[in-house]
């Protein structure tokens, strides 16, 4: 999903997030996170301080290499600019809000 929203930081807006469902029959599990591509003029480039483009946004849903905590299914922009994203273990959409520094 590109971002188009205002509410997170400027560098934010045309970037893409993806959402890794997460994998089930790997020795290593992997997947089970969001993660944010900057683009720039279209193409993607790197995250200011990185030498790539993608970056993890949303993480926590893998415990450990056996264990799961949800399996994304999805992403939405609310309409205040938050990012909505579903899954579907445990049937629940989460809100991602930018706060700032507080």
């Amino acid at each position: 999903m590109f971002y188009r929203g205002y509410q997170f930081p400027a560098e934010y807006r045309g970037d893409a997030f993806v959402a890794f469902r997460g994998s089930w029959n790997r020795a290593t599990a992997t997947g089970y996170k969001v993660v944010r591509v900057h683009f720039e003029n279209g193409e993607p480039a790197p995250v200011a301080g990185r030498m790539d483009a993608v970056e993890d946004f949303l993480t926590g849903f893998l415990l450990d290499n056996d264990h799961q905590f949800g399996r994304l299914a999805g992403l939405a922009s609310d309409i205040d600019g938050s990012l909505l994203v579903s899954e579907d273990s445990n049937g629940v959409i989460y809100r991602v809000a930018y706060v700032g520094n507080r």
